[in-house]
């Protein structure tokens, strides 16, 4: 994978779940391809010091010489360098690397920044949801309570109607039983006083 500046920049990382930041093993993988993309950046920065320096030295060398110089490069480059390319060559990568390190870490603050002003938006959301879905009960529960009030003074009323009216009913099935013992009393009484021949039996 050719690594860009570009890649850097617009690298996504993919939010965890339950915690805040992004998923460590991710970050470490990308971190890992930025570190081989900067060993053969500078690898190759360090061949071409090599080669130019074999090129600046050897002009006067017959070519095949400077051929063998060109591919042995690679393994070379540390000799082949002056003290002064070496310091500049130090000195460049380091700088570079300083730069990456802080591009990658204010990247990892912006998205760390994004992650909390998500985090802090869902739990508003979860907030605000929740006192609605509270509140709509709770006002679905008053809702039953008054219905199950009415129901319960409807049912007073009509079992307070059953009691007048049993009332009523036993008072006058009582007085008509009352009168009906009155009446055989009467008739008992006044057949008492004739002779059973008169009546009939």
């Amino acid at each position: 994978m050719a690594l860009t500046p570009d890649d850097v920049v617009t690298k996504q990382f993919q939010h965890v779940r339950f915690k805040e930041g992004f998923d460590p093993d991710e970050v470490d993988d990308f971190l890992d391809e930025i570190v081989v993309e900067w060993r053969k950046t500078i690898a190759e920065n360090d061949e071409l010091k090599a080669k130019l320096a074999a090129y600046e030295s050897g002009s006067a060398a017959p070519a095949e010489a400077r051929a063998e110089v060109v591919e042995e490069a690679p393994s070379a480059a540390p000799v082949a360098a002056s003290a002064t390319d070496a310091g500049q060559g130090a000195v460049a990568p380091a700088a570079a690397s300083a730069g990456i390190i802080e591009l990658a870490q204010r990247l990892h603050d912006e998205h760390v920044a994004e992650g909390i002003a998500q985090r802090d938006r869902l739990i508003a959301d979860a907030q605000a949801q929740a006192a609605s879905i509270v509140s709509e009960a709770e006002t679905k529960g008053r809702e039953e309570i008054a219905r199950l009030e009415k129901e319960r003074g409807s049912l007073e009323n009509r079992i307070t109607e059953l009691r007048n009216f049993e009332r009523d009913y036993r008072a006058q099935l009582r007085g008509y039983i009352e009168g009906k013992l009155r009446d055989l009393e009467t008739t008992g009484t006044a057949s008492g006083s004739t002779p059973v021949s008169a009546i009939g039996l």
